[in-house]
C-alpha cells in the first residue's frame, strides 16, 4: 500500500467523521502500523494538495490538512459504493456521455481513470456507459452531452461488450481467498494497532474494485456473482474490528497523546 493510497483510505473511512482534518504528526504516526515512514507520508500529502485533494490548515498542535471540497465528494461517493447495502437497484436506463476528443493523451488517460472509478465504461474513443448517473460526474469538468437512455438489444449483451465480468469475478475470487489469509493473520488479542493495519489492508484491496466494478444491478449478474460472497465477507470483517481500529486512531489523533502516552 502507497502513502497516498493509504491517505485517502484514512482520510474516508475514519477522518472524514472527525472533521476531515488531522495534523501532519497525526498523519504520520496513524500511518506507521502500515510501515509508511514519515517522508513518505509528508510526500504524499504534498502531491494531495496538488492535485486539489487537501489543502493546509493551521490546527492548535500545528500544521495539518483538511480535505478540500473536490476530497469530500470523492470520498463520500467512495464510502458509499465501499459499504454498498444490498442489491443494487436499476431503473433499466443506462446513464450515457459523448465526451469531446482529448487530444492530451496524460489528461485523456486520467479521464478515462476517473470515469472507470465512477463506474462508467467506453464502447467507443468517445461514448461512456454507466448503470446510473454519478453525482461525481460534475467535478470532473468535463465538456460532455450526458442522457438517460433505455438501449435496444439484451442488457446483457451491452454489459458483456463493455465490461469484463469474468475478469472481475475472478478478482473477487481472489480477493476473497488473500483476504481470508489476511484476517487470519491477526493473532489472538492483537493489539489495537495491528488491528488497524490488517483492517487497513482489508479495505485498501476492496476499494481497488471501485476501479473495476461499475456496481451493476444483480439481474445483469451471471448467476452465483463471486462479488456477493465476497461483498458479505468484507462487511462482517470490517464492521468486526472496527472497534479496535477506531480505538487506535483516537489513541492517535491530536490531543489524544496527553490522555493516551505512548513511549
Amino acid at each position: 500500500m502507497n502513502a497516498r493510497a493509504a491517505l485517502f483510505d484514512l482520510y474516508g473511512d475514519h477522518l472524514r467523521t472527525r472533521g476531515a482534518r488531522a495534523s501532519v504528526a497525526a498523519l504520520v504516526r496513524l500511518l506507521a502500523p502500515l510501515g509508511i515512514a514519515a517522508p513518505a507520508v509528508r510526500t504524499a500529502i504534498s502531491r494531495m494538495v496538488r492535485q486539489g485533494w487537501l489543502a493546509p490548515v493551521r490546527l492548535p498542535h500545528g500544521p495539518g490538512y483538511a480535505l478540500t471540497p473536490k476530497g469530500v465528494n470523492r470520498l463520500d461517493e467512495a464510502v458509499a459504493r465501499v459499504y454498498r447495502v444490498g442489491p443494487v437497484s436499476w431503473s433499466g436506463r443506462w446513464h450515457l456521455l459523448v465526451l469531446e476528443p482529448v487530444r492530451d493523451r496524460p489528461r485523456r488517460e486520467r479521464l478515462r481513470a476517473d470515469l472507470a472509478f465512477l463506474g462508467y465504461a467506453p464502447l467507443s474513443e468517445t461514448t461512456w456507459i454507466g448503470p446510473r448517473p454519478s453525482p461525481e460526474l460534475d467535478t470532473l469538468r468535463i465538456s460532455a452531452d450526458r442522457f438517460d437512455a433505455t438501449l435496444a438489444g439484451d442488457p446483457r449483451e451491452l454489459v458483456a461488450r463493455a465490461w469484463d465480468l469474468d475478469a472481475i469475478g475472478r478478482a473477487y475470487e481472489e480477493w476473497l481467498a488473500d483476504a481470508e489469509v489476511l484476517v487470519g493473520s491477526l493473532p489472538d488479542g492483537a493489539s489495537d494497532d495491528q488491528v488497524f493495519a490488517v483492517r487497513s489492508r482489508l479495505l485498501h484491496g476492496w476499494r481497488n474494485f471501485l476501479f473495476r466494478d461499475p456496481g451493476l444491478p444483480a439481474e445483469l449478474l451471471p448467476p452465483a456473482w463471486p462479488g456477493e460472497k465476497a461483498r458479505l465477507y468484507f462487511e462482517r470483517e470490517a464492521a468486526r474490528l472496527l472497534p479496535a481500529a477506531t480505538a487506535f486512531i483516537d489513541q492517535n489523533m491530536d490531543g489524544a497523546l496527553d490522555v493516551f502516552p505512548h513511549g
